[in-house]
């Protein structure tokens, strides 16, 4: 039987579509930030940007690089991004087999994906993921740091803070599975108004707040809002792990697009 798999869409524009240039640049990404990683909690969660590797790449390894001890525990992420280009009401997951990037392909956790199915905000959607950026450019960080694992990736489109709170309740395992909700941050704005946009969220983040974050401060803000919600209940702790944009990485003046990082840690159980 064929495998069904969802190509890569947006490999040459958004990162390096030759295999070894990929390689090369996550790699560096991710050895530059653990250069600045010390000893910690392993995130039970991460937010990171969706942009091109060449304005985002380093602010998302900042979260990412903090995966890395428990590289050979982490055996599922759950993966969520907003939709871009084909709208969807609620959740949308895919109907394929796999994920493709040059590095090779992900299997997607089927099981899993079928457990979530009867939730009234998840259905199948393909279109809205075939050519959506915001998932697949995770996905050579993901690769580079884990071998062997499995995806449930997850485009959010027309749903509230709660619909993804629910998903993601069901789908929260143990150490075994991971979170990662892809945003940016600003957009078009004028350095200064970025500046002081992005630091509002950042703060709206680190305080678990998700009615602090308006659309026009973060284009993740659904499934942001979702982890905001679950990370509030379950009691996890936010650090902020780096906060840029795109002038900030690029030092090209003009319009900018803001980029942050931040992990969520569970509290160690008692006893």
């Amino acid at each position: 039987m064929m495998m069904h798999i969802r190509r890569a869409a947006v490999a040459g524009a958004f990162y390096p579509g030759n295999p070894r240039d990929l390689d090369t640049i996550v790699k560096r990404f991710l050895a530059d930030a653990e250069a600045n990683v010390c000893n910690g909690p392993v995130p039970k969660a991460i937010i990171a940007p969706h942009a091109g590797y060449a304005y985002s790449g380093a602010i998302a390894a900042a979260a990412y690089a903090r995966f890395k001890p428990a590289a050979g525990t982490i055996r599922r992420v759950v993966l969520l991004g907003p939709c871009h280009r084909v709208a969807v009401n609620g959740l949308a997951v895919s109907s394929a087999d796999a994920f493709e990037t040059p590095l090779g392909t992900v299997p997607l956790d089927r099981p899993a994906i079928e457990s979530i199915l009867p939730l009234p905000q998840v259905s199948v959607f393909d279109a809205t993921h075939t050519d959506e950026h915001s998932l697949e450019v995770h996905l050579p960080f993901l690769q580079e740091l884990f071998r062997d694992f499995s995806l449930v990736p997850l485009v959010v489109g027309r749903a509230s803070g709660d619909d993804v709170a629910e998903v993601l309740d069901h789908l929260w395992g143990g150490s075994e599975t991971v979170i990662v909700v892809s945003s940016d941050l600003s957009h078009d704005m004028d350095y200064d108004t970025a500046q002081r946009m992005d630091t509002a969220t950042s703060e709206a983040i680190e305080a678990l707040d998700p009615s602090a974050i308006d659309f026009g401060q973060a284009c993740g803000r659904v499934p942001v809002a979702g982890l905001l919600t679950l990370a509030r209940r379950r009691a996890l702790e936010v650090t902020t792990l780096d906060l840029r944009n795109s002038v900030d990485v690029t030092g090209v003046p003009g319009r900018v697009v803001g980029y942050g990082a931040w992990m969520f840690t569970e509290q160690p159980a008692e006893g």
